[in-house]
C-alpha cells in the first residue's frame, strides 16, 4: 500500500506540473492570438487606404495615358507638315510628348508597385486570419485539457490499471485478428485455392482432348472437373461459414447453433449437445450474432485448454433477457490462479458482454470442469442495432 501511496503522490506532482505547464502555454497562445488580431486590424486599415490609393493611380494612369496618345499625334501631325510651324512649335510639341510619356511611365509604375503592395498585404492578411484560427482553436483544446488534467485526481492509479489492461486486451485482439487472417489464408491457399488450379489444369486437357476429338475421354473429365468443383464450393462454404455463419440471418440462432455443433463434433471428437429449456424464439439479428460468437468463443477454449469429452450447451429465452451456458466435462482450472493471468479469449468474451450491458460469470475447479454463464439484456437492445 505504501508503494501505491508514493506512485499516486509522484503523479499528483507530475500532474500539477503538466497543468502549470498546460496554462502557461496557453497565456502565450492567447499573447499570439492578441498580436495577431492587432496585426489584422492594422493590416486592414492599410489594405483599405491601399486599395483607394491604387483607384486613384488608375485613374491618373488613364487620363496621362489620353494626354500622352494627343500628344503623340500632334507630334507626328507637326513632323507632317513641319513647314506650317515654327521651331518653337515643334520644340513644344515634342517636349510635352516626351514630357506626357515620362508622367505616364511613372505613374504606371507607381501603380505596380501598389499593387504588388497590395498582393502583399493581402497575402500576409491570409496568413494572420490563419494564425488567428488556430491559435483560438488550440486555446479551446488547452482549455479542454485543463478541464481534464484538474478533474478527479483520485482515480489515477485505477486509470491507469486499467488503460494498461485495454491495451493489452487491445494488442491480444491484433494478434488474434492476424492469426484468425492467416487461418483464413491457409484454409483458402489449401483448399479452394489448390482446387481451382487443378480444375484450370483439367480444363485445359478437356479442351485438348475436344480438339482431338477424344470425346468420350473429355465426358469422363468434364465429370471429374464437377466433382472437384462441387467439392470447392464445400470448402468455400465452410470458410464462409466460419467467417459469418449465413444461417443466422435466414434460419436463427437454434438451427445455426444446431449446425455449427455438429460441425464441431466432428472436427474436434467432442460430444456436444444443444439443450432449449424454453421455447425457441427469433432475436433481433445483432443480438442473435452476439450470442453465437460467445458460445462459439466459450466452445473454442474448451477444445484448445479443457481436455473434454462432453459440451452442452443450453439456452433459455425469457421475455427481456436470454440466459446461455456452455458447460463441459474437462480438466477444469482454479479460478484464483487464472485470475492472475487472464487469458484473452476470456477478456474478450468480457468485452462482448459489457457492450452489450449483460453478466458473464465463471464456475470452474480442477477436475470438475468449467461452466460459462452467460445473461444478455433485450430491452435496451430493442431500438438499436448493436453489433459488438
Amino acid at each position: 500500500m505504501a508503494e501505491a501511496n508514493i506512485d499516486i503522490h509522484v503523479l499528483d506532482e507530475i500532474m500539477n506540473r503538466t497543468i502549470s505547464s498546460v496554462e502557461q502555454s496557453k497565456e502565450k497562445i492567447f499573447d499570439i492570438a492578441e498580436n495577431a488580431h492587432k496585426e489584422r486590424n492594422h493590416i486592414s486599415l492599410e489594405l483599405e487606404a491601399l486599395k483607394t490609393e491604387i483607384e486613384r493611380v488608375i485613374r491618373q494612369t488613364d487620363e496621362l495615358d489620353l494626354k500622352a496618345r494627343q500628344a503623340r499625334q500632334k507630334l507626328a501631325a507637326i513632323s507632317r507638315n513641319f513647314r506650317q510651324y515654327s521651331e518653337t512649335d515643334i520644340r513644344e510639341a515634342y517636349e510635352e510628348a516626351s514630357q506626357m510619356q515620362i508622367q505616364l511611365s511613372l505613374s504606371r509604375d507607381k501603380e505596380l508597385r501598389l499593387r504588388q503592395r497590395r498582393d502583399e498585404l493581402e497575402r500576409r492578411h491570409r496568413s494572420i486570419l490563419q494564425t488567428i484560427e488556430k491559435s483560438e482553436n488550440l486555446i479551446a483544446q488547452m482549455g479542454s485539457v485543463l478541464n481534464y488534467l484538474q478533474g478527479d485526481l483520485k482515480k489515477v492509479g485505477i486509470a491507469l490499471e486499467s488503460a494498461q489492461q485495454q491495451q493489452l486486451l487491445g494488442i491480444q485482439i491484433i494478434q488474434a485478428q492476424e492469426e484468425e487472417r492467416k487461418r483464413v489464408a491457409r484454409d483458402i491457399h489449401d483448399g479452394p485455392a489448390q482446387s481451382m488450379a487443378n480444375v484450370t489444369l483439367r480444363s485445359e486437357i478437356v479442351e485438348r482432348m475436344l480438339n482431338q476429338n477424344r470425346i468420350d475421354e473429355a465426358k469422363v473429365e468434364l465429370r471429374l472437373l464437377k466433382e472437384l468443383t462441387r467439392a470447392s464450393l464445400v470448402d468455400v462454404r465452410k470458410i464462409i461459414f466460419d467467417l459469418r455463419p449465413m444461417a443466422l440471418d435466414d434460419l436463427g440462432l437454434v438451427p445455426t447453433l444446431r449446425k455449427y455443433l455438429e460441425e464441431y463434433q466432428k472436427r474436434h471428437g467432442i460430444g456436444a449437445k444443444l439443450t432449449l429449456l424454453t421455447p425457441e424464439r427469433r432475436l433481433q439479428n445483432s443480438i442473435e450474432v452476439a450470442v453465437f460468437r460467445l458460445i462459439q468463443e466459450s466452445l473454442n477454449n474448451t477444445a484448445k485448454h479443457a481436455q473434454a469429452r462432453n459440451v452442452e450447451v443450453r439456452l433459455e429465452f425469457k421475455p427481456h433477457v436470454v440466459h446461455f451456458r456452455v458447460m463441459d466435462d474437462g480438466v477444469g482450472f482454479d479460478q484464483s490462479t487464472r485470475a492472475e493471468r487472464p487469458q484473452f479469449g476470456i477478456m474478450g468474451m468480457r468485452e462482448r458482454v459489457k457492450l452489450l450491458q449483460g453478466k458473464m460469470k465463471i464456475h470452474s475447479r480442477p477436475g470438475k470442469g468449467t461452466s460459462v454463464l452467460f445473461s444478455i439484456p433485450l430491452r435496451i437492445h430493442d431500438n438499436k442495432q448493436t453489433t459488438p
